[in-house]
């Protein structure tokens, strides 16, 4: 359990958060409810998830199966079921333990990961709503499929069972301007429906750099910081 004091950071942060969300939807001519928050957890306790889904938080990110997994189990055996995001890389041996709890995977980025993901969340009588991971910079070692394999992946994606492909993904660059970064990424949105035209959400912008990502047009954005305070530095 969190401790009181604990609990009301979490509020205080949580509402805070939301109206810097709306803050910048409104900056951007966009309603506030057109963007979706993800709190991302990692490196933070399960109780601290627990408790931000008591105070109304539904949507919840990770980026390690390892952390994950037992967090997702640990709140569901408290009755307490959010929507979990996974934001981070991920093996395909990670497939059937991901498939068993995640509701969206934001990180896709190859056909074998699609089918590998497809076929586990099968075997879990479960369907997974997928966004491709896109390289804007093409520098594939931080994740991502490069832009010009964006369309063919698009393809294999909803050739894949259980899956279904809702969008794109991406981090900006190293060194690149934010606004470039997610200009480029509206326009993999738009290749991403070509191939399926429900394919509309960009998942987009962290703690530094997420009022420029609602500036152009991401529908999810991904924060930690903001919500759950610093994080420990890891051992």
């Amino acid at each position: 359990m969190t401790t009181r004091s604990r609990r009301i950071q979490l509020r205080d942060n949580l509402d805070r958060t939301r109206e810097a969300i709306a803050a910048a939807c409104a900056d951007a001519g966009r309603p506030a409810d057109s963007v979706r928050l993800i709190a991302v957890t990692k490196t933070f306790p399960a109780a601290d998830a627990a408790a931000l889904v008591e105070l109304g938080q539904a949507d919840l990110g990770e980026n390690r199966d390892q952390e994950a997994a037992p967090k997702a189990a640990e709140l569901a055996a408290a009755g307490l079921e959010p929507v979990w995001h996974f934001v981070g890389q991920l093996q395909r041996n990670k497939a059937r333990s991901v498939a068993a709890y995640a509701d969206w995977v934001h990180s896709v980025d190859r056909a074998p990961l699609a089918n590998a993901l497809g076929n586990a969340a099968l075997a879990h009588g479960r369907n997974l709503n997928a966004l491709i991971q896109v390289s804007l910079d093409g520098d594939t070692a931080r994740g991502g499929v490069p832009v010009t394999g964006l369309e063919a992946l698009a393809e294999a994606v909803t050739a894949a069972p259980a899956l279904t492909l809702k969008g794109v993904m991406a981090v900006a660059p190293l060194g690149w301007d934010p606004a470039k970064a997610f200009a480029l990424l509206t326009e993999c949105s738009a290749t991403a429906q070509r191939v399926d035209p429900g394919a509309t959400e960009v998942s987009a912008g962290m703690s530094g750099d997420y009022r420029a990502a609602v500036l152009a047009g991401a529908t999810m954005v991904r924060l930690g910081r903001n919500v759950l305070g610093e994080r420990e530095p890891m051992a």
